[in-house]
């Protein structure tokens, strides 16, 4: 019995040898993969422009790991939340959120995480597994699909903040933005895509080597080690000296201004010590930062900072001349916001 392959996880040159194998043109692996990427047609049967026999040969040798919606969900502002199943009952959440110009999509690179940080829902789950490039290049389509329907205009921006940590499923994402830029998949501009990370160092140095064209924001939320280790147990193997390091050498080989994340915990990370030390971290590369207001989280302990300790956070980054802006919660009341996906739907 044939091992079939995920068609979706094999690449060009592979593809391109298995036709010539078999007798049949090497132009067809590129039909083959604008077939699955750019028009998303999963049934070899469909691939017309190949003989019956070739499409036999695709059936007998390769399968298509998918991804479907199964619920949607609309937030009171316009969010909406899609809880996506995969072909092994494995789970995963994505959101779009409609603003004025904008289309934001967040989608999942893992089925769970293995972080663990305290303030975050899915930092309760374990980790099931990691997605296939086809899994997260699907959200992505099916939501754009989604949006084109209900608001008649395309998806305009792609975050990796959903469900596990981008870099621990390195492969798979770098390749998922492959497809999402390739004028054969997509051929969205990676200027609009960003990449979340809680700050694995010597990921952010490998993906400096690549020259990316996406944009990398880093889940910071305190720029003191001992608050940032208490929150984030990533901290204890990757502290903020070392990821000031990778950040440097991210900065100086791409020069891509790294943005980052800090969610406003009252009265802990919300203090004008900790804005100092914000202030101090974001000299050292040019960055730019995100306040992030808390989503609260059932059996979690912590709370959203006030709106007076918040402005005051945000007015002492400013006046030191750092580029920052507060985003504002959405969906929370669907368990759509930030640090709030958990797969409650299933």
């Amino acid at each position: 019995m044939i091992n079939k392959k995920d068609i979706r996880a094999v690449e060009k040159n592979e593809l391109e040898s298995f036709f010539m194998n078999h007798k049949s043109p090497q132009y067809r692996a590129t039909q083959v993969i604008e077939w699955i990427w750019k028009h998303h047609q999963l049934d070899f049967n469909k691939m017309l422009n190949l003989s019956k026999s070739e499409r036999e040969l695709l059936k007998e040798n390769f399968i298509v790991k998918s991804v479907y919606i199964s619920n949607t969900t609309i937030s009171s502002d316009g969010t909406v939340k899609f809880l996506f199943k995969m072909d092994n009952a494995n789970v995963v959440e994505g959101v779009l959120i409609p603003q004025l110009n904008r289309l934001t999509v967040c989608i999942s690179s893992q089925a769970g995480c293995s972080l663990a940080c305290n303030f975050c829902a899915t930092g309760k789950l374990k980790l099931d597994r990691n997605l296939t490039a086809g899994e997260i290049y699907d959200q992505v389509f099916l939501i754009n699909q989604y949006a084109l329907s209900r608001y008649n205009k395309a998806i305009t921006n792609i975050v990796y903040m959903g469900m596990g940590e981008p870099l621990l499923n390195f492969h798979n994402v770098i390749m998922s933005i492959k497809h999402i830029t390739s004028a054969r998949g997509m051929a969205l501009s990676g200027k609009r895509i960003t990449v979340s990370t809680v700050g694995i160092t010597k990921m952010i140095k490998k993906i400096a080597d690549l020259e990316p064209n996406f944009n990398l924001a880093i889940s910071l939320h305190s720029a003191i080690d001992k608050k940032r280790s208490k929150i984030m147990a990533i901290n204890e193997t990757n502290n903020l000296s070392n990821l000031e390091l990778a950040l440097k050498y991210f900065y100086d080989k791409t020069k891509i201004k790294p943005t980052y994340e800090y969610v406003m915990l009252k009265d802990f990370n919300d203090s004008i010590e900790d804005a100092q030390a914000l202030v101090e971290f974001c000299k050292k590369i040019p960055s730019k930062v995100n306040l992030i207001e808390y989503n609260k989280v059932e059996g979690i302990k912590y709370q959203k900072s006030t709106i007076k300790k918040t402005n005051i956070f945000l007015e002492m980054l400013e006046k030191n001349n750092i580029l920052a802006k507060l985003r504002r919660s959405r969906g929370e009341d669907i368990g759509a916001a930030c640090g709030q996906l958990a797969t409650q739907n299933k």
